[in-house]
C-alpha cells in the first residue's frame, strides 16, 4: 500500500492551504473547491483531520463531474491512474493546483 494512503487529511490540508495562500488565494476558496469535490464542508473537513486519506475517501461523496478533471499531477495524467484511491487523491491535488494557478472557482468546478 502506498505511504500516501495512510497520511492523515489533517497533515495534508495545511499544506494545501499554505500553497494557495502563497498564490494569493483564500482558505474560503480552498474549502469551497474541497466541498465541491468531496461533499465535506470546512467544518466536516476539520472533524476528519485524523482520518487517513483511505478513510477520508471511503466516506466522501465525490462530485459527479470529477471525471472532467484531467491533466498532469506529479508527471502522471490523473485520468489514466488505475488505482481508484490514488486517482481520488490526485483529483484533489489537481484542483488545489488549479486554484493556486489562478483558475476561477467556476472553471475548477467544471461549470
Amino acid at each position: 500500500m502506498a505511504k500516501i494512503f495512510e497520511m492523515k487529511f489533517g497533515k495534508i490540508y495545511p499544506l494545501y492551504l499554505q500553497k494557495v495562500v502563497r498564490k494569493n488565494r483564500t482558505q474560503a476558496e480552498l474549502d469551497e473547491i474541497l466541498e465541491w469535490l468531496t461533499g465535506f464542508d470546512a467544518e466536516k473537513c476539520q472533524e476528519m483531520s485524523d482520518y487517513t486519506l483511505t478513510e477520508f475517501f471511503q466516506v466522501a461523496q465525490l462530485n459527479p463531474k470529477v471525471k472532467q478533471i484531467t491533466g498532469v499531477v506529479c508527471g502522471i495524467r490523473v485520468e489514466l491512474i488505475e488505482d481508484t484511491l490514488m486517482q481520488k487523491i490526485r483529483y484533489m491535488d489537481k484542483i488545489v493546483d488549479e486554484l493556486a494557478r489562478g483558475w476561477s472557482i467556476d472553471k475548477i468546478k467544471r461549470q
